[in-house]
């Protein structure tokens, strides 16, 4: 038997890969929705395979999740988002080789070899994570230059206000302000909300009267 947590805050996610995971009627899943879930099920079960949305988790940097890792070393993780920067994956593969990469929209293939190498307690990095990882990094990369509409939203997102807050504020859709997060995440080579907002603070964009207490 192999147990599965899996932490994702996506439903259709979610529902696809515990469809996934079941067709295997040994493994048992167990599922959670924030971090303080996650320690607590792996103190329950310190060997399970984490597949884990860094970018939709309540985890705010790599370092954080590599504590975690270590705090359960006999667990192995499978890292599945729509996407990953170049800094991040570098530090999380070279750091731990607990940690498998791949990307939602790779095929179901990629997935299950995924699931079962992490299973096996080997490493699984896709070809596309691959490239990534080893693709050279710009000698001088120019700071991010975000739209007077993205620094809005930054500072929006700093105030603590979700996704669709923003939008009703601004007579967005959700998508919308969705397409902006992940320009604004791309342009500043983050991952998620917290580190988009420290991004903001050191570069001037936002003062600390804006953080969310």
């Amino acid at each position: 038997m192999r147990n599965f947590i899996l932490a994702d805050n996506q439903d259709l996610t979610r529902f696809a890969l515990l469809s996934l995971l079941k067709r295997d009627e040994n493994n048992q899943v167990f599922q959670t929705t924030d971090k303080a879930g996650l320690t607590q099920l792996l103190k329950e079960h310190e060997d399970a395979v984490v597949i884990l949305d860094y970018t939709l988790f309540d985890i705010v940097d790599e370092e954080q999740l590599l504590i975690i890792s270590e705090r359960f070393a006999m667990s192995s993780w499978i890292l599945l988002s729509d996407d990953l920067t170049k800094s991040f994956l570098r530090k999380v593969i070279y750091s731990s080789h607990q940690f498998s990469v791949l990307f939602k929209d790779e095929s179901l293939k990629s997935i299950r070899d995924a699931i079962q190498s992490a299973s096996e307690g080997k490493r699984y990095v896709s070809q596309r994570a691959t490239e990534l990882i080893l693709s050279q990094k710009q000698e001088e990369e120019q700071p991010a230059v975000l739209t007077a509409t993205e620094i809005e939203i930054v500072k929006a997102i700093a105030q603590g206000k979700t996704t669709k807050e923003i939008a009703n504020a601004r007579f967005s859709s959700v998508h919308t302000i969705n397409t902006h997060r992940k320009n604004i995440f791309r342009k500043l080579g983050v991952n998620t909300a917290h580190e988009a907002m420290k991004y903001a603070f050191r570069a001037g964009w936002i003062d600390t009267s804006f953080l969310c207490i």
